[in-house]
């Protein structure tokens, strides 16, 4: 059996911010906010400014597993239980793009009904939630570099829809390339590479950590039951809503529960397993990804006009958390910026106030 060294624990001092970090903050979220804007104009009505295309919304129920051992029984997980949770799934940018513009895929699960001291700076009072993309590194190190994509990305809004479909083939052709030697890119998969595979099939990351109770960590949902596993890297086919439609379809013929497990990869080496930088993914063979939880999702419709109603009277965030799973680092610190400004600028064009769900039903 492997020994692992101990897991390290949270100090102040492990997070540094750059002298003019809370100036790029404020930039990142005029940027992101701009970007919202600029497709509310457009099309009448605001969305996210990232991830803005929903595929799905579903009703879940997470279990966390009994019997962990003293290093994971912190947090949420300090004690065996059962919750309702939601789940979005969705992809970016700030545009209701096309799936023929393939970019990454996302996860977001809202777990309810969550007591405990919370974390300060986030306005749910019983939710935690875990937003994931499936890749475990994300393409910068921290705010500095997101910036920069930022505004590449807020340049190119609401403009060059076909452009940006004939880009997407070419880039989703070298990302191909490139994973056929071993290697991927995650700015190709940003920019439009992402292979067009079936989004239940996908492994989802946090890419950026938080605490784990005393300790530093990362989590991943991972598809567990064989129907899920029979989708990973399977193709899509062509379409403006093939993720919407080939998730309807998969949980409408559903003829029992799929579940994945929340894995947890604590921090034991703070060089190779940095806090600051987003762009290092975690070696596993120092620390691998450990199971905590299980998320169990049945048939149901994931998509219809009231699902995309209610979702849009929703907000996912990582400072909807638990004190002990507070987020940390400097893309975890702009995020909870840039998504409030973004959360309070939807609400106000939308006259539509978000709240915090009570139950998975509304």
């Amino acid at each position: 059996m492997a020994v692992f060294a101990p897991a390290v624990v949270y100090s102040p001092e492990i997070e540094h911010r750059q002298a003019d970090e809370e100036e790029t903050i404020a930039e990142l979220a005029t940027v992101f906010t701009g970007m919202a804007r600029t497709v509310a104009e457009h099309e009448g009505h605001a969305h996210r400014a990232v991830h803005a295309k929903g595929h799905a919304l579903l009703n879940g129920r997470f279990r966390v597993l009994d019997g962990l051992p003293a290093e994971l029984a912190h947090g949420l997980f300090a004690t065996a239980g059962s919750y309702e949770a939601l789940v979005r799934l969705s992809s970016p940018p700030a545009e209701q793009l096309p799936d023929n513009v393939s970019t990454p895929r996302a996860m977001a699960v809202k777990i309810l009904g969550v007591d405990g001291p919370r974390v300060d700076g986030g306005d749910e009072l019983h939710s935690q939630d875990f937003l994931m993309v499936n890749g475990p590194a994300f393409s910068t190190p921290g705010a500095h570099g997101f910036l920069r994509s930022a505004k590449l990305l807020a340049a190119t809004t609401e403009r060059m829809p076909r452009t940006k479909q004939a880009l997407s083939a070419t880039l989703r052709g070298a990302e191909a390339a490139l994973e056929a030697v071993g290697g991927q890119s995650a700015t190709l998969k940003a920019l439009g590479g992402e292979p067009r595979h079936h989004p239940l099939g996908e492994t989802y990351f946090t890419q950026v950590p938080f605490l784990y109770g005393p300790y530093m960590a990362k989590f991943s949902w991972v598809p567990v039951s064989p129907a899920l596993l029979a989708l990973t890297g399977a193709p899509l086919p062509s379409g403006a809503d093939a993720q919407r439609e080939a998730v309807a379809a998969f949980f409408a013929d559903l003829s029992a529960p799929v579940e994945w497990e929340l894995r947890v990869q604590l921090c034991r080496d703070l060089e190779k397993m940095p806090i600051e930088d987003a762009s290092v993914a975690w070696p596993e063979a120092i620390s691998p990804f450990v199971a905590v939880g299980r998320l169990q999702v049945g048939a149901q419709p994931s998509w219809n006009a009231a699902a995309a109603a209610r979702e849009d009277a929703l907000a996912f965030a990582p400072w909807h958390a638990l004190a002990a799973h507070r987020p940390l680092g400097s893309l975890n610190r702009a995020r909870r910026v840039v998504m409030a400004a973004s959360r309070q600028f939807r609400s106000q064009f939308n006259r539509c106030p978000l709240h915090e769900p009570g139950t998975a039903q509304g």
